[in-house]
């Protein structure tokens, strides 16, 4: 059965316990590999959230008549 998709907060949640087990460093390799690797996984689908939300914040601006105006996000770094 497949697992649902976590959340955002929940991959966090995770992605932290990971690292604190990972940096005990008291597991065996293959366990350690195996969190790694699903960290890693965590890690590209929370990015992939992050892009998605990114795409769809608006900054709202007053147009000509005082009303806002949806203009799309802009990078700020960019």
């Amino acid at each position: 059965m497949a697992e649902k998709k976590k959340s955002f907060e929940e991959s966090m949640l995770r992605i932290d316990e990971i690292v604190r087990h990972l940096e005990k460093g008291d597991l065996p390799l293959s366990e350690s590999l195996h969190l790694f690797e699903e960290g890693t996984a965590l890690i590209r689908a929370c990015g992939a959230m992050l892009d998605e939300a990114e795409q769809t914040v608006v900054k709202l601006k007053k147009g000509e008549d005082r009303s806002p105006v949806e203009l799309p996000f802009e990078d700020e770094n960019a």
